[in-house]
């Protein structure tokens, strides 16, 4: 007799089991098994390899109880996705701006010798009441172990920013300029070193060897230095290469553009060499242009050799500023980090964390077209510097006017900090007579003079004349001092220059009858 196959029920229609509820979660519960010998639902293998058994019932048409299909994932919810991709974006911020956050208060901390709360202070810098703030930057090589001199800074410069008039001046002073350091005489290259050990302080300047550079500088130069900045080049190495390289223009007078032999030994090549033209310069390569003089054999392109590096210098400080404040760097945390790496362990300043952010603020909006780029061998077209033979053999520079002479240096850097257009330019005007009457053209030199116009010379014009004419010689290379003229004298101006062989000046004014002064009343 066959045996009749035992009948399968449906888990839904099983004694005490809920729709939908596990047989096996429902094992402990004794209305599960309420008899002995009951039929058991079936459960689908998973896959074909029989792991991995489907727990759920299955009702009918291979459907769960729940309507999934059997094998089918359960989507999971794009709300709940989204959160918590958002979750973790969050946590990446957070760990990113504890990061640079942390970064930012070690190198204040370092930078500002310990107060970094000063930061937070709404602070004015020395000399802004005056509408200039001066700052004396030197570098060296002191992070250089086993290099001869490594302390002397022979990158000097001053930095002078107009506040009121959103303008700067950028100064190379050359490191072989023989000047009087505390009684003895030699280059100021050495006067870092040679005031290490002592105090100025008492005379409000800074201790040790900047306060030493502080005070020759001040004395010889006329200028009040409000700050001063020592940097090691390793950090400018660092900080170029923090913001993602410089670009910078060779324009050298050599059509092959720069070469220096030397060689580079952490690179194992020559220095220095460019083709005239632009490039992005990343840390070494930077480092090594700003060091790069051409004084070795086979050299090219550095025909004014210290000058040409102090020019060098100047232009990737000011490509560094830029790069330094674009967006690109500003928005990116790492480069911030890096750059204030670059600062925290290489610069030594008397400037406290707020005076940095207001130097900052100041500085921010100077390009470059608003940042005269100065050195002393050509102010205007003249060399105010000579070749030297001090009492121990060695070469060095000096004022050209001589030695401790700075009358001449001191009048053009006045020049270069005045916000007044005519005393920057100082152009040279000629006045001659052009009326019948005597002693107009000196009428107008006084007038002129007291305007801080250099008048050179006055004499008689080759003709009279009605109206005022103004002959300018300077090619629109003076147009402050212009405006100031056709201010006073009026818009008849001319370049055709019949006194050319005569004078030679920016400017010849030849007054019309239009000058005569006419009498008052009564007399």
């Amino acid at each position: 007799m066959t045996q009749k196959p035992r009948s399968q029920k449906n888990p839904a229609s099983t004694p005490g089991l809920r729709p939908g509820q596990d047989i096996f979660k429902a094992k402990n519960s004794k209305a599960a098994f309420p008899t002995v010998g009951m039929s058991l639902p079936t459960y689908p293998v998973k896959g074909s390899n029989g792991r991995g058994r489907n727990r759920s019932a299955v009702g009918a048409g291979g459907t769960l109880v729940g309507g999934q299909k059997v094998g089918e994932k359960k989507p999971r919810s794009i709300k709940k996705i989204i959160k918590r991709v958002a979750l973790v974006l969050v946590l990446l911020v957070v760990l990113m701006g504890a990061w640079v956050g942390g970064k930012f208060l070690y190198n204040a901390y370092k930078l500002s010798n310990g107060n970094i709360f000063s930061v937070l202070q709404n602070v004015k810098l020395k000399g802004e009441e005056n509408g200039r703030v001066t700052i004396l930057l030197a570098g060296n090589s002191a992070d250089d172990v086993g290099h001869d001199g490594a302390e002397l800074t022979d990158s000097i410069m001053l930095l002078s920013i107009d506040t009121k008039n959103n303008q700067a001046y950028m100064l190379s002073i050359p490191r072989d300029l023989y000047v009087n350091i505390d009684g003895d005489y030699g280059k100021i290259n050495s006067a870092y070193v040679a005031g290490k050990a002592n105090d100025f302080t008492a005379n409000g300047l800074p201790d040790g060897g900047m306060g030493q550079l502080e005070q020759i500088v001040e004395d010889n130069f006329g200028v009040d230095i409000n700050y001063y900045a020592l940097v090691n080049y390793n950090a400018f190495k660092e900080a170029v290469d923090a913001v993602g390289g410089i670009d910078i223009t060779v324009a050298s007078s050599d059509p092959r553009g720069l070469y220096d032999p030397n060689i580079d030994y952490t690179t194992n090549k020559p220095l220095v060499k460019l083709t005239n033209g632009r490039h992005t310069l990343h840390g070494q390569a930077a480092l090594d242009l700003a060091r790069a003089r051409g004084d070795a054999y086979n050299s090219y392109g550095f025909a004014q050799s210290d000058f040409d590096r102090a020019s060098n210098q100047r232009q990737m400080l000011l490509a560094l500023k830029t790069k330094a404040v674009s967006a690109n760097v500003l928005a990116n945390p790492a480069k911030l980090s890096s750059l204030a790496d670059a600062i925290g362990g290489n610069v030594s300043t008397d400037m406290n964390l707020g005076e940095v952010r207001r130097l900052f603020d100041l500085t921010k909006s100077l390009g470059g077209e608003k940042i005269a780029s100065i050195s002393l061998n050509n102010v205007l077209g003249v060399n105010l510097l000579a070749n030297y033979r001090a009492p121990n053999g060695s070469s060095a520079l000096i004022p050209a006017a001589g030695v401790d002479d700075y009358s001449d240096i001191q009048a053009a850097l006045k020049r270069a900090t005045s916000s007044d257009p005519v005393v920057r330019e100082q152009a040279t005007v000629v006045v001659l007579n052009g009326t019948d009457t005597m002693g107009v053209a000196g009428q107008l030199r006084t007038s002129l003079t007291a305007k801080n116009i250099n008048v050179t010379a006055v004499g008689d014009a080759l003709a009279t004349q009605t109206k005022t004419t103004i002959i300018d010689v300077s090619k629109g290379k003076k147009n402050g001092t212009k405006a100031v003229l056709t201010k006073l004298y009026g818009n008849n101006v001319t370049t055709t220059n019949p006194y050319s062989d005569a004078y030679d000046a920016d400017f010849i004014i030849i007054a019309g009858s239009d000058q005569i002064k006419k009498p008052t009343a009564g007399n």
